[in-house]
């Protein structure tokens, strides 16, 4: 069992989070209870109710693994902000492909969702789920409410680094919600708690408002790897560099200096690349030196349907034996394209290790979405430790293993880009090297599959995030900023919702706002190209 610092239990945290009612006519105080008041008075509440902000990312409800979900509308297991992140992220893509008939779900990989899709209304709700409770959290540690509740010392030092994880949490929801969404509502801790229509910014205002948040709140961060699980100066620091990398998009303004800038901050921050690349999806993956910034799994303390639990089942069915991925049963729900496939020069993994398709009785093509054997499925994610040893939960069901969200050899990826691209600050020369050191990790310590510096492309620098970083939820927005998602320059399997792929319209770049959420805010515009 991985016993990390931030999972507890949480009660006390749903209390701090809670929304205090007032009215004019009568006192509505709770009597005899614990309120938000009271619990903020005690710092030994605070980090516990920290903990709540960041499972927002891990956790589906109140209680787990179901029962008490945090948002309505949607099955709970659907509902988990990571499961709806790679939906977003990769079934989109060329990466992954989904046999279950749940609602809309192949709506995704097919990309013809429209703002009635649920999966996309649960990612939506998510973001701002995260957002506002993290606003609530900041609301509560401004600078007067601490000296208001008498924390001083060492106390209101741990408060304000605590507050900027909080910043830096709520920054990573509004990154993911300008990427997928653009112009959406924008609501911080200066506004009024209750009933309000959120004021719509654009993607542009949100970028500048991130951007401002992680360089204000960085200096009240902790070191560099001070405590694995929790966002420090090295987390802020990779969010701004992926923030740089895709400003063009964003803004119409490249920032491929300043993504050198930080990623390079990042390089320097004491990481080293995991030796074998298998390990960093392990259930012992906390031990990595690569990852920058986990969301943290437990299989007896985070228990839940999406999340790990849903990357670790449903990737695995067919003639996959489950044992071997330390879990009671495959959920025979992902696999890959055979355009994803073509990455690789040979899809054995015998030369690149991240090759890790599983061919046995799988057909190379999908001939038929619904069924399992059609596609390559992926080995990736496993409830297994490095020694062999099967994760914490006996029944098999929820692993250990932890998401990395961000990770040295993203950062790597990023400078070569960025100077790609035409970024000041860094230098060719040291951006093979960084791939290289990929490369040479991919293939086992060998230099065979190590490039040149005219190999040195930003086409390959595409193919390379894509061997690297397979469900891993960077394949969408990669796509998005090489200009290859939408239209006709690349075409995948059921693409358009046709088995040979088709062009798709550009305005599926970005997501629509959820159609309900259009109807209950008269303030808010539709992106175009959806009703």
């Amino acid at each position: 069992m991985k016993r990390r610092n931030l999972i507890k239990l949480l009660a006390i945290a749903t209390i701090g989070l809670s929304v205090n009612l007032t009215s004019c006519k009568k006192d509505l105080t709770p009597k005899n209870a614990v309120t938000t008041d009271k619990v903020y008075k005690d710092f030994s509440n605070y980090k516990s109710i920290l903990a709540k902000l960041y499972t927002s990312f891990a956790l589906s409800g109140q209680q787990g693994p179901a029962g008490n979900a945090d948002i309505a509308g949607i099955d709970e297991g659907f509902s988990n902000y990571l499961r709806e992140y790679y939906n977003m992220q990769e079934l989109t893509t060329d990466e992954a492909a989904i046999v279950w008939n749940d609602g809309t779900i192949h709506n995704l990989h097919n990309m013809t969702w429209n703002s009635q899709n649920e999966f996309i209304t649960a990612m939506y709700n998510r973001i701002f789920y995260t957002i506002s409770i993290s606003n609530e959290f900041i609301r509560q540690t401004t600078d007067d409410k601490l000296s208001g509740n008498g924390i001083t010392g060492d106390n209101l030092t741990l408060a304000k680094q605590y507050r900027a994880e909080a910043r830096f949490i709520r920054a990573l929801a509004y990154w993911h919600g300008i990427d997928l969404f653009g112009s959406i509502p924008f609501v911080t801790e200066n506004d009024v708690v209750g009933v309000f229509f959120p004021k719509q910014k654009s993607r542009a205002e949100i970028f500048a408002y991130i951007e401002s948040e992680l360089k204000t709140c960085e200096a009240d961060m902790g070191a560099p790897r001070f405590e694995y699980g929790r966002a420090d100066k090295a987390a802020s620091w990779m969010l701004l560099a992926k923030l740089y990398l895709n400003a063009k998009v964003y803004t119409g303004t490249d920032r491929s200096t300043d993504a050198i800038t930080y990623a390079s901050k990042v390089i320097s921050a004491g990481y080293t690349l995991e030796p074998n690349f298998k390990n960093l999806f392990l259930a012992d993956n906390n031990k990595s030196n690569e990852i920058i910034f986990p969301i943290t799994f437990d299989g007896i303390h985070t228990t839940g349907y999406g999340g790990i639990t849903y990357l670790v089942h449903a990737q695995v069915g067919g003639k996959m034996t489950p044992s071997d991925f330390g879990i009671n049963g495959g959920w025979s729900g992902l696999r890959t394209t055979k355009q994803y496939v073509s990455l690789f020069s040979d899809a054995s993994g015998n030369t690149d290790k991240r090759a890790l398709f599983f061919t046995d009785g799988q057909n190379l093509e999908i001939n038929d979405e619904y069924t399992f054997t059609d596609g390559y499925a992926i080995q990736k994610f496993r409830n297994v430790t490095s020694t062999g040893a099967v994760g914490s939960d006996a029944t098999g069901n929820f692993p250990d293993t932890d998401f990395p969200m961000f990770r040295l050899a993203d950062a790597y990826l990023i400078y070569a880009e960025a100077v790609l691209r035409g970024g000041t600050g860094g230098n060719l020369v040291t951006a093979l090297q960084y791939v290289n050191q990929i490369r040479t990790r991919a293939y086992n310590g060998s230099v065979t599959g190590n490039i040149t510096a005219l190999q040195l492309t930003l086409p390959f620098i595409l193919d390379e995030r894509g061997r690297e970083f397979l469900f891993e939820m960077h394949r969408r927005t990669d796509l998005i900023r090489f200009g290859k998602f939408t239209g006709g320059d690349y075409i995948w399997a059921w693409k358009g919702g046709v088995k040979a792929g088709t062009s798709v319209d550009t305005h599926f770049n970005l997501m629509p706002i959820p159609s309900a959420d259009i109807v209950n805010n008269p303030t808010l515009k539709q992106n175009d190209g959806y009703k």
